[in-house]
């Protein structure tokens, strides 16, 4: 069986939880003072601190930082840096001081736990959604009570009345966060560059909200010498000209001395700025260490003041203790023994009968469990009960009548007390009058300020995206620069080399002749120290004239050395970061037109959504107007047909009558007339068009003959030509059977 390793990782403390957290809690105050120490001493707030002299160093003895101790304090003033725990050690020992002294003046202060805010911010902790009991296997946490109705009681008997439920509810919220501070970036719309166009906007996209804009006076500098770069790039001559090499390579390098001057006095105003906020940091820490120092001083006065306190409360015991045994041996000057005398001890109840004093060794409470009452009546509850029985009334509830207080004089006055008493009064009821007359309208606000809202942003503006062979000619360029740059390095350095040729060589042959001559001379010392002392001195002058000539030397090439190695690190670092800005902005560029493609893409589906939903509503309308239509024209349909029958049939009962009437009034000559007049009307039209449909029906009979056999012939052809068997007669027979059928059909 595989066993399975759990490894569970242990969240660190926090630094100040000692502090802010409620719950953390120290043993004693040697733990809080280690906490502090801890938080004081934490290797987050060691921080690297640059040398701007040598900020570019790669050398042990010149380093590029420098490591030091944040003093700046991360805990607030308002916050106590105290043990929490002096309030609870001092209840502590007045509890113990009430325990064992029997002391009922002292009064322990009672524990005050906070509010759990049930209804309000803590509602979660304490909300558990009940579950029905007897319905669950695993018991529930939270239990329904139970009905105290009578399930068997009538329905009148259940009508229990309940205060109303509110409509509403006000529940406190409290949050550390102002409207200010919950507001979002600006919204920034979308955009679309026109083809062949470059805004001159879309060189501020890199800046945003709270990071450049909205814009100040730095953003307007950087605006305008991009706006400047851009003209003289403009001025350029064309790199395809080979006569204006030489103009363009000046105008470059003019332009770049003038960067690196902007970029120095750039670095100038970062310094000073970071100079005027290391001072405000030193003159902050030394006010602290003031303020340290003036609070060090005052414990130390409080010190003193307390031992100076302590001192004089001891000199003045010893005082009152030595002038009581003064006392005491001024009563016995004669040195005479004196018989007690009990009527004056007895009578006298401040003697040593009535009060012996705890110095000479006697206690009052000595003894005192022996005159302690054990009895059932007082230790036990039923006792009490039966006790409380057997008193009469009179005990338990006193018939004590208060004294009426005199408030008049024997002169008849009124006595001051209760004459202010009567004033106040009098006061509290103007008081409640002027309360019941109702609340004054509230002023205006004298210090209303209106917040004017932000102006919003402009669109985004976007970069055209170069062609391929520009971005790769322009890599080229850049090479080709790097290679030229490099080329004229190697030549200065090279011209330098042979300009201090003689130097080399005098560096090269001291320091090969340098262990020679101090051999020799360590020799000579050696056969003519007592004789040539004078002549040491001399040569030694020399040599220490010499040796520093050297290092003057020596130390002017190291820097010239130093500073050209350092300048070469530098091009090599900016050619570097050129590169990486060179492939950043080519991203940037994909990546803009990644976008725009999609957002193309996105807005194009959007039309077509919009068409859809255009043609649907359009279809929905079309339908509706059809139905209405078709409804309306129903509707005049049937009407139409309703008066048209009710015409018809009008006309024709007028039509019948007259009809009725000619009957019996016509003769028979006005019969023929009627008959010969229908059928001229009716029936020999009806039979010349007849004949004329015959007629067209046996021209186009002709032509379609005509049509079929002229098939049948050509098809006849076709099968001669390729020599299969005569087999015609069915299938002109068909051919010419269907035009028949056609016509019968």
């Amino acid at each position: 069986m595989a066993t399975q390793t759990q490894t569970i990782k242990r969240q660190a403390a926090r630094t100040h939880d000692y502090l802010y957290d409620n719950h953390f809690v120290v043993s004693s105050e040697r733990d809080h003072a280690r906490a502090t120490f801890k938080a004081h001493t934490g290797t987050d707030r060691v921080k690297r601190v640059p040398n701007y002299t040598t900020m570019f160093s790669e050398l042990r003895h010149h380093p590029r930082f420098q490591m030091r101790l944040d003093v700046t304090d991360p805990v607030p003033k308002f916050i106590s840096r105290q043990w929490r725990g002096y309030g609870e050690q001092q209840r502590d020992a007045m509890v113990r001081y009430t325990t064992f002294n029997y002391d009922p003046s002292v009064v322990v202060p009672s524990k005050h736990f906070a509010n759990a805010e049930v209804g309000g911010k803590n509602r979660y902790k304490f909300f558990k959604r009940p579950m029905i009991p007897f319905l669950q296997q695993i018991p529930p946490e939270v239990m329904l009570a139970t009905a105290r109705q009578d399930p068997l009681a009538g329905p009148d008997q259940l009508l229990v009345e309940r205060p109303p439920t509110p409509l509403t509810r006000t529940v406190e919220v409290q949050t550390d966060y102002r409207d200010s501070e919950a507001q979002t970036d600006p919204y920034t719309p979308e955009y679309v560059v026109r083809p062949g166009s470059a805004p001159e906007l879309l060189t501020l996209a890199t800046l945003s909200f709270g990071r450049g804009l909205p814009a100040g006076l730095a953003e307007v500098e950087m605006i305008e010498r991009a706006r400047a770069k851009r003209a003289w790039e403009a001025t350029l001559p064309p790199l395809n000209d080979v006569s204006q090499l030489d103009k363009r390579r000046r105008m470059m390098d003019e332009m770049e001395r003038k960067e690196w001057a902007l970029r120095e006095q750039e670095i100038e105003k970062l310094q000073e700025a970071r100079l005027e906020v290391l001072k405000d940091l030193l003159k902050k820490r030394e006010e602290n260490h003031q303020e340290l120092n003036i609070k060090r001083l005052d414990k130390i006065w409080s010190k003193k003041q307390k031992e100076k306190e302590s001192k004089i409360k001891k000199i003045r015991n010893e005082h009152i203790k030595t002038i009581r045994k003064l006392t005491g041996k001024r009563k016995q000057v004669e040195g005479k023994l004196e018989r007690r005398d009990v009527i004056q001890d007895f009578s006298n109840y401040g003697s040593q009968t009535y009060a012996p004093l705890t110095r000479i060794g006697m206690f009052l409470d000595r003894g005192s469990e022996q005159y302690v009452v054990r009895s059932r009546h007082i230790n036990t509850y039923q006792g009490l009960i039966e006790l409380e029985q057997s008193l009469p009334d009179f005990v338990l509830n006193p018939r004590i009548k208060a004294p009426k207080p005199k408030t008049v004089t024997k002169a008849g006055f009124i006595k001051r007390k209760y004459r202010k008493q009567r004033e106040l009064m009098d006061m509290h009821e103007s008081l409640k009058a002027e309360k019941a007359k109702g609340e004054e309208e509230p002023k205006p606000l004298r210090f209303l300020q209106k917040i004017e809202k932000p102006i919003p942003r402009p669109p985004t503006p976007a970069v055209e995206v170069p062609p391929e062979e520009e971005e790769e000619k322009e890599l080229a360029i850049i090479y080709l620069q790097k290679v030229i740059r490099g080329r004229a390095i190697q030549n200065m350095i090279f011209e330098g080399k042979e300009k201090r040729t003689e130097l080399i060589k005098e560096l090269r042959s001291t320091h090969a002749l340098q262990d020679a001559e101090q051999s020799l001379k360590h020799q000579e010392k050696q056969a003519t120290l007592a004789l040539q002392r004078q002549r040491r001195l001399h040569e030694h002058k020399e040599f220490l004239v010499d040796e520093s000539m050297s290092q003057l030397e020596g130390s002017s090439m190291g820097d010239t050395y130093d500073f050209l190695s350092k300048e070469l690190i530098r091009l090599q670092e900016e050619r570097r970061i050129h590169a990486f800005s060179m492939l950043a902005e080519r991203q940037r560029r994909i990546r803009e037109a990644e976008e725009s493609g999609r957002r193309q893409v996105e807005e194009r589906r959007r039309r077509e959504e919009d068409e859809v939903f255009k043609q649907a509503v359009k279809v929905h309308q079309i339908s509706v107007d059809t139905y209405l239509e078709d409804i309306i024209l129903g509707s005049i349909d049937k009407t139409a047909d309703i008066q048209a029958r009710s015409e018809i049939s009008e006309k024709a009962t007028m039509i019948n009558d007259l009809a009725y009437e000619m009957e019996d009034k016509r003769t028979e000559l006005q019969s023929s007339e009627i008959v010969a007049d229908l059928v001229h009307c009716f029936l020999i039209p009806e039979v010349q068009k007849q004949d004329m449909r015959e007629k067209v029906r046996r021209d186009q009979r002709r032509y379609l003959v005509a049509a079929h056999k002229q098939i049948v012939k050509d098809g006849d052809e076709i099968i001669d030509m390729n020599a299969k068997p005569p087999k015609t007669a069915p299938n002109t027979a068909n051919v010419v059977q269907t035009p028949s059928q056609e016509e019968q059909k």
